[in-house]
């Protein structure tokens, strides 16, 4: 549209054919008197007249003709030039307009006698040929030739200065013009805008346009508002179209489109009607320029109803017409109904083109349907629309989408032409689905090829360079950040984000103080950081800062935090995060639903968790999974059975996660029938292949119940070869039941498979301390020692008036350390005396006294963690207690007692499960 527009601003032909009504109005003498020459110089048709008809092969014979015809005049030849390099222009005959503007050429340069007419008309020609210098170097030349200039000559060079941007060479001639006193003429002042505008100078093209004495002409109007809109200046455009209307002056198809283009958003949506309103009563409603128009900002608006009641009321549609109406279905996220109005487009004998491949393409990869993307990629590929750069990096994006990489490298190899954007696609492509070692060989031939690196390469990069763990390559990768001062917000984040992943929480926390502006990103990457190294606090504080700043957290954020309170089985906080939810009026959907779920389970609320889940409607398998692995983990396994069964019954399909939260929950609960039926339902039923967690959850189940023989059979037994998880559960059980054969076999097992994990060495250890092997515990210990290895520390967490407080085995840092273990015992001392408390020291898998394993089973960290709950609490309140390891038989059975002789009852998640201990009785039923 606006295309169009321009050519009629400086139009030459149109100029010459009306140049009787403007003559009068030049006050200098004209340098040609037109009045010498025949009216009709030549006995056919007009050739002006023909071009008007649109008639290519009509153009071509009539000027055929001029030039056989002796007495054609050199007017002749100027407005026939004119008129047929236009026509072909507008028909997008590049090469026959080419052929006429070589002709012309050639008679231009054999012609002795060069009037202004032949001058502008040649001027004119390499303007609408696209050689804008060839144009002001023919100017050049006709000034020195002395040709006097008219008002003619000027709209074609300041076209040339416009499509250069050459703002200094446009005000010089807009000088000459003032200078020759041709400013006056409307059609010149046009021009001279027009020139300001293309250059980006609307401050001189308003001055311009202010200074116009006569300002009737709607061509003056309909320039400035296309500048405003165009640049942006909606607010402008918009005024001026308003004084216009004031001035009474009748808008055209071109002040109507120019206009309705200036409402870029819905924040301008009743100025749009208004708009709307003026053309309903005016005569263009029909026009189809003004129609598109009206489509198209509708669809900005969101609006896409009423875009689709103008397209449904129009008599005649073009291309532009269908392909507002399919991408505003797009932009709008409307994707069925894109697929619906394409299929609507065909039947109705529209061929899709360009645009509509590259708009139904996106709708088919946000849908991610495949077999319709599959099809336009066909259509796209018949119709030869596959080799445009834009249909090409459309494709490769959908493929993307599609998690497809083949047929992804598959596109972009094929492609003819790659830019920065088809690189860019490919590598976040292949980055986000997993392919790291492409993305990054990928990214070493955009180095190769010497193309420069944007943001989102970069980004992708480091999601490869994450997923391979390469810590040097991200070393390297800030480095060039650094060097090149590309310190874009989105890097930063990025940059927070994969040190995080990597455990090297003091860079992220270094990178993330010198991000000047911190966004929700920014804040979200910091506390999913120390939430993924297990620093639970510091991400609880992290978000407490952040409300101080007031940056509104999203569900990515409130996800990350509500896993940080599920770790310390703080309750306030999360309860607190909860209420933040509900008074916010947030949706609970998705991850954040199946969160909250979760974290309540985690801090000991099981009846929370199930209100949370009850009280959502459509449930996923997410969900679902959620809460059957809250049973699960407090032991309720028949509970954790029945809800998956009922999961089944709803018709959503278990995945490998939610068979493997149900054998969890049959393990904890001492089903062994129900977990071997369960694992043969996943590899039958649905036709699941176990993943190594499976398996060993079987075997965890059968160790538990003391099934050894049985559980090592199965392991030998495996499909696949056992793991080292496999071997640990098996170990494991292998320790509690006194196997010292097959826990022989399992320990060596598993230190040949997995000799990097702590844990390990510490179950084989405690698996030789059982026996009394003290000379091969002290080589496991040393064997750790050598390979850098550290064993985690026990350590237990509480919390207390809204703040976690953090306790290790035989802790004194606390600041009320005294009162903790004068109060621990007096404990002590009351479970010995009425409950017949004895410590147990068989737990103590050190080789030491007896006395000093006395001591140390007094100070295990959950025995601290109690004794300052009971502190600091009022008589009868629950404690809930954390621990991040397996709860000792001996702090078992302290527990139970406290619960009967302090009325206190206890509920505490361990490494395994959750505890609730409550009248001298244990929810596990010692079975953990």
């Amino acid at each position: 549209m606006r295309l169009r527009y321009s050519v009629m601003a400086a139009s030459i032909p149109s100029f010459y054919l009306n140049s009787h009504q403007i003559s009068s109005k030049i006050h200098l003498n004209p340098t040609l008197n037109i009045s010498k020459f025949p009216q009709k110089s030549i006995e056919i048709p007009s050739i002006g007249g023909i071009c008007k008809r649109g008639s290519l092969s009509e153009a071509f014979q009539s000027l055929s003709e001029l030039f056989k015809n002796q007495s054609r005049t050199q007017f002749s030849l100027d407005d026939a030039y004119s008129s047929v390099l236009e026509l072909c222009g507008s028909k997008k005959a590049f090469w026959e307009g080419q052929q006429i503007h070589a002709h012309a050429e050639k008679v231009f340069d054999g012609t002795p006698h060069r009037t202004v007419f032949t001058w502008n008309a040649m001027i004119g020609a390499y303007v609408t040929n696209g050689e804008p210098l060839s144009s002001l170097e023919l100017y050049r030349e006709m000034r020195v030739s002395g040709i006097r200039l008219d008002a003619f000559t000027f709209p074609c060079i300041l076209k040339a200065c416009g499509m250069l941007k050459d703002r200094s060479r446009g005000a010089e001639i807009h000088g000459l013009a003032i200078k020759e006193g041709y400013i006056s003429v409307v059609f010149v002042a046009n021009s001279v805008v027009g020139m300001y505008t293309k250059c980006k100078d609307l401050h001189g093209a308003r001055q311009v346009f202010d200074r116009m004495t006569e300002r009737e002409d709607v061509v003056s109007w309909n320039s400035m508002i296309s500048a405003y809109s165009s640049n942006g200046e909606s607010i402008e455009a918009l005024r001026l179209f308003g004084e216009m209307q004031k001035a009474n002056l009748s808008p055209n198809t071109y002040t109507f489109v120019a206009a309705l283009q200036a409402c870029e958003d819905s924040s301008f949506i009743k100025q749009g009607m208004f708009i709307h309103a003026a053309v309903l009563k005016s005569c263009h409603y029909i026009d189809v320029f003004v129609a598109n128009a009206l489509i198209a900002m509708y669809a900005r608006f969101g609006k896409m109803g009423k875009a689709a009641n103008i397209f449904y009321s129009m008599d005649d549609r073009d291309a532009i017409s269908w392909n507002s109406i399919l991408s505003g279905f797009v932009q709008n996220g409307l994707y069925h109904e894109a697929l619906q109005f394409y299929y609507y487009m065909r039947d109705a004998g529209q061929k899709p083109d360009l645009v509509a491949v590259i708009s139904i393409v996106a709708a088919s990869a946000r849908l991610g349907n495949k077999l319709n993307g599959m099809e336009i990629h066909a259509y796209a590929i018949k119709n030869g629309l596959d080799s445009n750069l834009q249909v090409g990096n459309s494709l490769v994006d959908m493929y993307a989408k599609f998690c497809c990489t083949k047929q992804m490298d598959l596109v972009f190899c094929k492609m003819p032409d790659k830019d920065i954007v088809s690189w860019t696609t490919t590598i976040a492509g292949h980055a986000q689905n997993g392919s790291h070692s492409r993305a990054l060989e990928l990214f070493r031939e955009v180095h190769l090829e010497g193309i420069d690196l944007d943001v989102m390469m970069i980004s992708s990069i480091l999601l490869a360079c994450n997923g391979l763990k390469l810590t040097s390559s991200v070393k390297e990768i800030h480095g060039y950040i650094i060097r090149n001062g590309l310190s874009d917000l989105v890097l930063q984040n990025g940059i927070v984000d994969v040190y995080g992943e990597f455990g090297n929480v003091d860079y992220a926390a270094k990178m993330f103080e010198l991000i000047e502006v911190k966004d929700v990103v920014s804040w979200t990457s910091m506390i999913s950081c120390y939430v993924h190294n297990a620093l639970a606090n510091e991400a609880l504080e992290r978000f407490r800062l952040m409300k101080e700043t007031r940056v509104e957290p999203d569900s990515i954020c409130l996800v990350s935090i509500l896993s940080a309170a599920a770790s310390l089985s703080a309750l306030s906080k999360g309860k607190e995060i909860h209420g933040f939810l509900i008074r916010k009026g947030v949706v609970l959907e998705g991850s954040l639903v199946s969160s909250l779920v979760d974290m309540y389970a985690r801090c000991g609320t099981l009846e929370k968790s199930r209100d949370v889940f009850d009280c959502i409607r459509k449930k996923d398998l997410i969900l679902w999974t959620s809460m059957i692995n809250a049973y699960g983990m407090h032991g309720c396994g028949m509970a954790a059975i029945d809800l998956f069964g009922r999961m089944e019954d709803e018709g959503i399909a278990p995945d490998h996660v939610a068979f493997l939260v149900v054998l969890y929950a049959c393990s904890h609960s001492g089903l062994m029938n129900e977990g071997r039926r369960f694992l043969e339902k996943m590899k039958h039923v649905y036709q699941l292949k176990p993943w190594p967690e499976h398996y060993a959850c079987l075997v965890d189940l059968l160790g538990r119940a003391n099934h050894l023989d049985e559980a090592y059979q199965f392991v030998k037994g495996m499909e696949v070869e056992p793991t080292a998880e496999v071997w640990c559960a098996l170990l494991g059980a292998c320790q509690n039941h006194s196997n010292k054969e097959l826990g022989g076999i399992a320990a060596q097992k598993l230190l040949q498979m997995d000799p990097e994990n702590p844990g390990n060495y510490v179950l084989v250890s405690n698996l030789y301390a059982t026996e009394r092997r003290w000379k091969d515990v002290e080589q496991v210990r040393m064997r750790m020692k050598v390979n850098g290895l550290k064993k985690n520390p026990g350590c237990s967490w509480i919390e207390v008036g809204n703040k976690v407080h953090t306790f290790m085995s035989r802790d004194n840092s606390h600041p009320h350390s005294y009162e903790i273990y004068f109060k621990l015992s007096q404990i002590t001392e009351k479970l010995s005396r009425e409950g017949g408390y004895v410590a147990q020291t068989k737990f103590v898998l050190h080789n030491t006294k007896e006395e000093e394993k006395v001591q140390m089973i007094y100070g295990h960290s959950e025995r601290l963690a109690i004794a300052y709950g009971m502190i600091t609490t009022p008589e009868g309140t629950s404690l809930r207690i954390t621990k991040n390891l397996r709860v000792c038989g001996d702090c078992h059975e302290f527990c139970k007692l406290i619960s009967k002789f302090f009325e206190r009852d206890i509920v505490m998640r361990d490494a395994n499960r959750f505890h609730h201990f409550k009248g001298g009785v244990c929810s596990c039923g010692d079975f953990w």
